[in-house]
Formats: C-alpha cells, structure tokens, sequence
C-alpha cells in the first residue's frame, strides 16, 4: 500500500510562517531551544518526583487519603515530566547539545516508555500524517474509542462521551506494558507503517529500563511498603499520569471542527500544503492560562508546536500571536479554545456524535 502524501502545491503558507519565526528569534536574539530555563523546570520536577517518590516508599503518611493524595500528585508530576522533559528532549528542542537531548529524550524510558518507539510514532508518523486514519498512531485508539467516520461504529461507541476519560485513565498502563511490546514484536508502527529492525543496543535498552522501572514502581514499594498499598497507590499513580496525557493530545486533534483524513475515502493524495493541514487538524487551548501552561510544557499550544516541533516550548506564547496574523493573512483557519473547560467540552460533544453517527 502507498503511503499517504501531501499534494505537490508551492508551501508558500508556510514560508511566511518560518519567516516570522526566524525574524522573532532574530530581533530577540534567542536560541530556539529550551536551553538554562527548563534546566530549573527540570530539576524541580525531577526533585518532587523523588521526593514524593521517597515519602510514599520508605515512609508511611498519616493515613490512607493522604497517601492517595500523594500518588495522584506523583501522577500528575510524571505526565509532567513527560510533557516538559521527555517531550522537548525527543524533539531536540530540549538543548542546543545533542547529548543533552537524547538524555531528557530517554528520561521517557525510565518512566516506563520508550523514546525510540516514541520518536517513530509520535516525531514521524503523528507530525507529518495528523489525523490520517492508518498513519497516525496518536488517534489509534480503535476498537474502544471511535474518532472519526473512517473507523468501524459498535454498539458501545454511543457511550464513550460517557467512559472516555474513565478509559483514558488506563491508557499509559496500557501504553508501557502493551503498546510497546506490541510494537516490539511486530516492528510495526501503525498499521501502515514498519520500522528498521532494532539494532543490539536499541534492545539492550529496551530491556533494560523496562525490567529497571518494573523493579524501581512496583518490586521495591512491594518490598518496603507492602503489595496491596503497592497496587492501589501504583494504579492510582499511572490512572492519573494516563488521564493528564491523554487529555492533553486528545484536546490537540479530537474535538468539533478538527478534520480527519481517511485515504480508503479521500485517496492517497492530500490535496493542501502540509502547514494547511496542521492547522486544519490541531487546535489551541487555554494559552493565556499559566499553570496549565507550566504543567502541560506548552502543549496547550499545539498549533506552534506542530508547525515548528524543533522550537521549545518555552517560545510558544510570544509565537502565538505572529502565527496567528499570517493565518490572517492567508484566511488559514485557526483553532483556539479560551480555556481548558471549553475544549474538553468540545472534545466530548464530538465523542458523542462520532459514536452515533
């Protein structure tokens, strides 16, 4: 099967957009990478992690609420770190040095993941075909979850505005100890798509951080804090870790208005320029909010980082608003929700008509 490609239009869209790009980190004299400010961002949230970390394993907290209070907070300082860390490291807009990158990239591997299955998923697959049925493994949540026309409809689908975020919730367990083992053994990406055979080290690695964190979230709290706590805090841990990063993305490409390709229906040819279909697919939400921005590393601002995946996160809000006025300038359709309540809300409005229609 050919792979799905844009058509052969002159990116002058996108000229101007890298042109305005260039000109702000010109006119400012700034890096495009995160650089000595995510340093800071990275050791506290690395630091809260250990701590809490620490407080859950080798200490026992004052009751059964608190401890549950504090596995939720681990929970959202993982995705966090995902979001902030592992995120723009994978990138390469992490650092201006290599090294630092692949290092920040593989922080993901230590919290259950693999950046190498991410980098092909996620930087190649989901960044070039968005919301391309077969192509993007981001949307691929079938059979459980039905997000666009393409995909089969079953009877429970006309639920899943009402079990979403509840299914939600499990995919980062189900991502560490399924999806990667799945790609692991099939050398495929998404069902369109195989990768390179894994060379020794790739697998070394694999193994190893996999049997690393097994031992370091589940075999030693068992040890030190006992199996049924172990389990209850542990599940409690990724449902929140799971629930944060998937309502993040899912918010980015899954609500009213963004579009879906399916090549059995439109061909194999997209016919926009690949800018035009970033914006097309991907919305903003809650930018002018500054915890969500801090938490979420930015990617409320998936817009920006779709069209420029290599510039940190940190560059995001002053990128906004020039962004915005060559979108204006070109009559580009420019998604953005005000907050966070409002796009979630879209997001479910749009389960609930996909599943019944």
């Amino acid at each position: 099967m050919s792979q799905t490609s844009f058509a052969k239009t002159p990116p002058v869209f996108f000229h101007r957009l890298r042109e305005v790009t260039e000109a702000y980190f010109k006119e400012n004299n700034l890096r495009k990478t995160g650089n000595g400010r995510l340093y800071w961002k990275t050791a506290i949230l690395l630091s809260a992690m250990a701590g809490l970390y620490v407080l859950l394993v080798f200490f026992t907290p004052p009751s059964g609420g608190v401890a549950l209070g504090l596995c939720s907070l681990l929970g959202l300082v993982v995705a966090s770190i995902g979001f902030n860390v592992m995120h723009d490291g994978a990138h390469g807009s992490y650092s201006s040095r290599k090294w630092v990158n692949e290092i920040m990239g593989h922080s993901l591997n230590l919290l259950g993941g693999s950046v190498h299955f991410w980098k092909l998923k996620h930087n190649v697959n989901h960044h070039t075909f968005t919301n391309i049925e077969g192509m993007d493994d981001d949307i691929d949540i079938k059979p459980f979850v039905r997000v666009h026309a393409g995909q089969k409809r079953y009877w429970f689908h006309r639920f899943q505005h009402i079990y979403g975020l509840l299914l939600y919730g499990l995919t980062y367990l189900f991502w560490i100890f399924y999806n990667d083992l799945k790609k692991y053994c099939t050398g495929k990406i998404a069902d369109n798509t195989r990768m390179k055979p894994l060379d020794l080290k790739e697998h070394l690695i694999f193994w190893a951080t996999k049997l690393g964190y097994v031992t370091v979230f589940l075999v030693l709290p068992m040890y030190f804090a006992g199996v049924v706590p172990t389990l209850v805090g542990y599940g409690v841990m990724v449902f929140i870790t799971g629930l944060f990063i998937a309502v993040v993305f899912q918010l980015a490409h899954v609500v009213e208005q963004a579009e879906f390709v399916d090549p059995k229906v439109d061909g194999d040819c997209i016919q926009s320029e690949w800018a035009v279909h970033q914006l097309a697919t991907t919305a903003n939400f809650a930018t002018h909010n500054k915890l969500w921005n801090w938490l979420f590393g930015g990617l409320n601002f998936q817009v920006e980082h779709h069209l420029f995946p290599k510039i940190s996160h940190i560059h995001y809000p002053a990128l906004n608003k020039r962004l915005k006025q060559v979108c204006a300038e070109f009559n580009v359709g420019y998604r953005e929700f005000p907050n966070l309540r409002s796009a979630l809300w879209s997001h479910l409005v749009y389960l609930r008509r996909t599943g019944i229609a």
